[in-house]
């Protein structure tokens, strides 16, 4: 099946449910139509109708009856209680994708049953620029079409790729989380650059664009970011002085832990 002919179906109806749909939709890969997504909240339904005319509701199970694929956006520590409510509802043609962090295969079987089409994924919310970098794992009832579709949607929103299970929890840790630790470090660019007498608002583009100019000559070049900062840090000059700067800070050690604390804390919400 075509992908913009797949009825997809959210339960959460959130900041990364409403991404992804609206990620999906510029892509072509999905039909406003086709759309629809439940919440128990009205704020929340209201806002992703707005941005995706999409059908909403407060019902999971009719969310479900409309949809092939069901995209499992629920808090996690929610989830128990969703697989609960949908479990009469999901039947052999549908399939489940969770993007819910910790939450397991084997847990998402065992609230649906074990022969349910079930694939994990971990995105992040720059699917809503085409940015994504999001990793999957597939169930042992997922067939090949099944992942093919979902690499196929996540790829459309940047790019994804399959890991074995036992590393989402890393991939939560660094690119499902790492959107906000990069905005921090623009921050911060930013606040340096106005406490050298830049203004707010220079300051900000120059320190954005300086970042998303830094990621696309990694990636377009290929070349490692260790590569990139031996290119611009000339002998003797400004930028190795920076670096020394960042190093007595503790720069490296901080996003490390940052990484890992992430990743633990993903382990712990699947207890």
């Amino acid at each position: 099946m075509a992908a913009a002919g797949v009825a997809i179906g959210f339960l959460g109806a959130g900041n990364m449910a409403t991404a992804l749909a609206k990620g999906w939709l510029q892509a072509g890969l999905a039909a406003a139509e086709r759309l629809s997504a439940s919440d128990p909240l009205p704020a929340a339904r209201a806002a992703f109708g707005q941005e995706t005319h999409g059908f909403t509701s407060g019902d999971n199970r009719a969310v479900v009856e409309r949809s092939d694929l069901v995209v499992l956006a629920v808090k996690p520590q929610h989830m128990a209680a969703a697989l609960a409510d949908i479990k009469p509802a999901v039947q052999a043609k549908h399939l489940v994708v969770s993007i819910a962090a910790g939450i397991t295969l084997a847990q998402l079987a065992s609230g649906l049953g074990s022969d349910r089409r079930i694939i994990r994924v971990m995105p992040n919310t720059p699917c809503l620029v085409g940015a994504s970098a999001s990793a999957y794992a597939a169930g042992p009832a997922a067939t090949d079409d099944d992942v093919r579709l979902v690499d196929r949607l996540l790829n459309s929103v940047g790019k994804a790729m399959a890991v074995p299970e036992k590393l989402l929890d890393a991939v939560t840790g660094l690119s499902g989380s790492g959107p906000a630790y990069v905005a921090v470090l623009i921050e911060a660019l930013s606040d340096g650059g106005v406490r050298m007498g830049l203004p707010r608002d220079v300051a900000n583009l120059l320190a954005t664009q300086t970042v998303f100019g830094s990621a696309k000559m990694l990636l377009d070049r290929g070349v490692s970011a260790a590569a990139l900062k031996d290119m611009v840090a000339s002998p003797g000059g400004t930028t190795i002085a920076g670096l020394h700067a960042l190093e007595r800070g503790g720069l490296r050690a901080a996003l490390m832990d940052a990484v890992q604390a992430a990743t633990v804390r993903s382990a712990e919400l699947g207890k």
